[in-house]
C-alpha cells in the first residue's frame, strides 16, 4: 500500500519565499500606476468597445463562468468517485483540493463585496461617474458602484491553482500542469476582463496572489494530518482477473 509522502520543510520555505516575492512585484506594479496606462489602451471617452462584446460577454464570461462551476461540481463528485490523476490521492487529499478552490473563490468573494474601489467602466475618464481611486484606499469612495477589487471572474480559473499543493505530493509533473493551466486559464480571463474595461490588471494579479496563498495556507493546515495516510490505489490493482 503506498503512502502519500512527506515533503520537506525547504519545499515549502522555497515557495514561502516565492510567495512573498510576487507580493512584492505586486506593490511595485501598485506603485507604478500602470493600470490606468492598460485601461486606456481598451478604453476610450466613450467607454470600452469590447464591452458588449458576444464573444467576450458569452464565452470568456458567462460560459466560462458556468464551466468553473461544473469542474468545481465535479471535484466534490471525485472525493467519492475519483477519474484520472484524482485516483492516486487519498480521500483526504481529495478533499482538500475540492474544499481548496471553493474557499478560494469565496475569499476572494467576500474581499470584492467589502471593497468600494469601481470598475474602469464607471471611472469619469472612460464615461462613468467615479474617480480613480487605490484600492488600497479603505472606506474611501470614489463615487462609483465600487465591489470591483480583486477580480472575482479571474477566481474562476485561479482557485484552482492550489491545487498544486495537493498533487505535488503524488503527481509532480501533473501538479505543475494543473498549475500552469490554471494560471494560464485566470490570465486569459482577466485580459477578456479588462478589454471589457471590467477590471484593471491588478485586480487579475491579486485575485492570483490571492487564490496561491489561500491554497497554501490551506496546505500547510491539511497536509500534517494527510501525511502518511494510504494514497488511492490504481483501479487495475483492484480489478478481478
Amino acid at each position: 500500500m503506498t503512502r502519500v509522502p512527506n515533503l520537506p520543510v525547504a519545499s515549502n520555505l522555497r515557495l514561502g519565499a516565492l510567495t512573498l516575492l510576487a507580493l512584492v512585484l505586486l506593490l511595485a506594479w501598485d506603485a507604478t500606476g500602470g493600470d490606468l496606462a492598460l485601461a486606456r489602451l481598451a478604453g476610450t471617452p466613450m467607454g470600452f468597445p469590447w464591452r458588449d462584446n458576444a464573444f467576450l460577454v458569452h464565452v470568456m464570461h458567462e460560459s466560462a463562468k458556468n464551466l468553473s462551476w461544473l469542474f468545481v461540481i465535479a471535484l466534490f463528485a471525485g472525493i467519492r468517485w475519483p477519474l484520472g490523476v484524482l485516483r492516486r490521492l487519498p480521500v483526504r487529499g481529495r478533499v482538500q483540493l475540492a474544499f481548496t478552490v471553493l474557499l478560494s473563490v469565496l475569499a476572494v468573494s467576500v474581499l470584492k463585496h467589502a471593497s468600494h474601489t469601481s470598475c474602469p467602466w464607471d471611472l469619469k475618464e472612460f464615461g462613468g461617474v467615479a474617480s480613480h481611486v487605490s484600492h488600497w484606499a479603505w472606506k474611501v469612495y470614489d463615487g462609483g458602484a465600487g465591489g470591483c477589487f480583486p477580480a472575482g471572474h479571474a477566481s474562476a480559473a485561479f482557485a484552482y491553482a492550489g491545487g498544486y499543493f495537493v498533487l505535488r505530493r503524488v503527481a509532480p509533473r501533473a501538479a505543475l500542469v494543473w498549475l500552469g493551466v490554471s494560471l494560464a486559464a485566470g490570465l486569459a480571463l482577466g485580459l477578456s476582463q479588462q478589454l471589457r474595461g471590467a477590471h484593471y490588471m491588478s485586480h487579475t494579479l491579486w485575485t492570483a496572489w490571492i487564490c496561491w496563498v489561500a491554497g497554501f495556507a490551506i496546505d500547510l493546515v491539511a497536509a500534517p494530518r494527510a501525511s502518511g495516510l494510504p494514497a488511492a490505489r490504481p483501479a487495475a490493482q483492484h480489478a478481478g482477473p
